[in-house]
């Protein structure tokens, strides 16, 4: 509960211009991404800096106020719903990009940098920050970090974590701390850095990040393969791999999502063929021609029916546009969009694509499957109606056997969502319940109050995922 003295502490750290209890300033922040999930905060608290944060955690710690931080609100797990009330922590003036270092290849951001504009900013001095999440357009450095967030070139150079080598974090009670540094080499006592990568927002908040840089690779050739055999395209994916090709991206689209994805861009993509991959690598120009011959002619074995390299760096742009819109698109055919990832081997993709389709027909449900099919991570995503009770029912009960059968298949229920409070009740299908103990214990030693971003990744109720709002 917030009070009046409260909230004069809170007004006197940051301004009043930066504290918003209104209905209407509360409302804005009461949800993300994620369908189904609402609930209104007690306010909204903008700080400028580290200093501010860690005397705003004093206060929210010696209260036992909850603290939600937040980027953009696009993560797809309820990651940043305010369900326990308390304050949304926005990170609007901290965004900036405070150092692009050349000589270590690195670069140091506030939390609040978009993800794009990072990416622009580096590639302008021929450097390449390769986690490309598909909101990168609208997501923050900071939320990325926060989900450990992925994206179509994760295949070759992998995920968020892997590029944040350093961070400055306020602690629960208040402290700051930094982990890491511009290091090529650092294994001095527990890697704090990786521990709260990926950690929603539960651990601590997350004030500086400093982000691993690579040289801008020389060229790239992107290409389309199309098939009438939703078992043909995944057999292909596993085949790449196994011919030891690591492609930039590997994407699968199955001819549902095409249509959509069509109809949307607009940008004369085949709907007449069951699925297709979206491949793509990069490098010198040697090794992507080679790669990209070794690919096609797999593909073609494996009973592609066409295989089309893009002619211009405008189609290929398009290529991974469309892409990219998938969720958009989806989200234009029913009021509801619910967009999952499951994850699995690379060799199971072909049973799992199967075991989609088979509980999506089960339970009379639209699921649309596509994704970043060359890591094995699938995106079913079910468009539907909230309003209609009994379709939801049926969507829950699908996805809960989803998730399942990737667990089954050596897989996990999240390769890059996060959990937050959507996947909470299957978490223990994944780690089992003394896994979830060893998770509770490092929460309760960071946050013995349990005021950061409580009720995330956590079950109270397995039987339940949706929150009433408040």
């Amino acid at each position: 509960m917030i009070t009046k003295e409260i909230k004069a502490l809170f007004c006197a750290i940051v301004g009043a211009e930066n504290y918003d209890d209104s209905k209407v300033g509360c409302l804005v922040y009461s949800y993300d991404a994620t369908p189904q999930y609402q609930a209104m905060p007690e306010a909204v608290i903008a700080p400028k800096n580290a200093a501010e944060i860690s005397a705003i955690v004093k206060i929210c710690d010696n209260h036992k106020i909850p603290i939600v931080p937040r980027g953009s609100g696009t993560n797809l797990c309820a990651g940043t719903c305010p369900t326990e009330g308390g304050i949304v922590l926005l990170f609007k003036h901290m965004n900036s990009i405070l150092d692009i270092d050349e000589e270590n290849l690195t670069a140091t951001v506030e939390p609040g940098v978009i993800t794009l504009d990072m990416i622009a900013a580096v590639e302008k001095k021929g450097l390449f920050y390769p986690p490309d999440p598909s909101s990168m357009k609208i997501s923050t450095i900071g939320g990325n970090i926060n989900e450990n967030s992925g994206g179509l070139r994760g295949l070759k150079y992998g995920v968020t974590r892997d590029y944040v080598i350093a961070l400055e974090i306020v602690l629960p009670n208040g402290d700051i701390i930094q982990t890491g540094g511009k290091l090529a080499k650092d294994v001095a006592g527990y890697d704090l850095t990786r521990l709260f990568v990926g950690s929603e927002g539960t651990l601590g908040i997350i004030t500086k990040a400093t982000l691993k840089l690579i040289p801008m690779p020389e060229t790239k050739q992107t290409m389309l393969a199309l098939y009438q055999d939703l078992e043909a395209a995944a057999r292909s994916v596993s085949k790449i791999i196994a011919n030891k090709i690591i492609p930039t991206t590997l994407e699968f689209l199955d001819q549902p999502t095409l249509k959509v994805v069509e109809d949307f861009a607009q940008i004369g993509l085949p709907t007449d063929v069951k699925a297709v991959l979206l491949i793509e690598q990069d490098g010198p120009l040697e090794v992507v021609e080679q790669d990209m011959k070794k690919m096609a002619d797999i593909c073609k074995t494996e009973e592609a029916i066409s295989v089309q390299v893009a002619q211009s760096a405008e189609e290929a742009e398009n290529l991974r546009t469309a892409r990219r819109s998938a969720l958009s698109a989806l989200a234009r055919l029913k009021p509801t969009t619910i967009l999952e990832d499951a994850t699995v081997p690379r060799s199971e993709i072909a049973k799992m694509v199967a075991a989609i389709n088979e509980i999506a027909e089960k339970y009379s449900l639209d699921i649309c499957t596509f994704g970043h099919a060359g890591d094995g991570n699938l995106h079913p995503t079910c468009t539907t109606d909230v309003r209609n009770h009994k379709e939801i029912e049926r969507v829950e009960q699908a996805f809960a056997e989803i998730f399942q059968k990737a667990v089954e298949l050596g897989g996990t229920i999240t390769g890059e969502h996060g959990v937050g409070m959507m996947k909470a009740p299957y978490l223990h299908l994944k780690l089992g319940e003394a896994g979830i103990a060893a998770m509770k214990a490092i929460k309760q030693a960071f946050d013995p109050n349990n005021i950061m971003n409580p009720g995330k990744i956590f079950a109270k109720d397995t039987k339940k995922r949706v929150v009433v709002a408040k």
